[in-house]
């Protein structure tokens, strides 16, 4: 129960809609919450996931995963670790102790659009983006010196 200090009224606010699902694509992204949480049937646990997304006409949207990282299924267990992987390689994070270690990282993630089923309504699927270690890597050009500036002369080699 949480008990505000005035009564609120939402008589003149206009109250939020659904967040309609993202077209698919390729997104810039970055983790910004996440927690271990207990799975509906109280057996395992799966690590919440909330991205944001940090470029282009999405910006500021959110997207959320979730990781079954303790369960009785070890092939569910054996997706979930493959993923979290994923992301730590997408981070360029490969060691970590707490996944607040991954927050606030840049990566690109790919999203998908999963049909409706059961009942449900659509929703997407993120997929993380691994760099490829085989591309080259791209030279940044040295900053270029003034072509006035002349070098300084050596303290040794100044007339006093």
């Amino acid at each position: 129960m949480a008990r505000f200090d005035t009564a609120f009224d939402a008589t003149g606010i206009e109250p939020t809609t659904g967040y309609d699902v993202l077209p698919a694509g390729k997104y810039r992204a970055q983790i910004v919450e996440s927690e271990m949480r207990v799975t509906r049937n109280g057996m395992g646990q799966f690590l919440w996931l909330m991205l944001d997304i940090i470029e282009g006409p999405y910006q500021g949207r959110k997207l959320f995963d979730q990781l079954n990282l303790v369960n009785s299924n070890p092939q569910t267990v054996e997706i979930a670790q493959r993923t979290l992987s994923a992301i730590c390689h997408a981070t360029g994070k490969l060691q970590v102790n707490d996944s607040v270690d991954l927050h606030l990282v840049p990566m690109s993630i790919q999203v998908g659009v999963k049909p409706p089923k059961d009942g449900y309504s659509e929703k997407n699927t993120i997929r993380y983006l691994v760099p490829d270690k085989t591309a080259p890597a791209v030279q940044q050009p040295a900053p270029a010196t003034p072509q006035s500036a002349a070098p300084a002369a050596a303290p040794w080699n100044r007339n006093t």
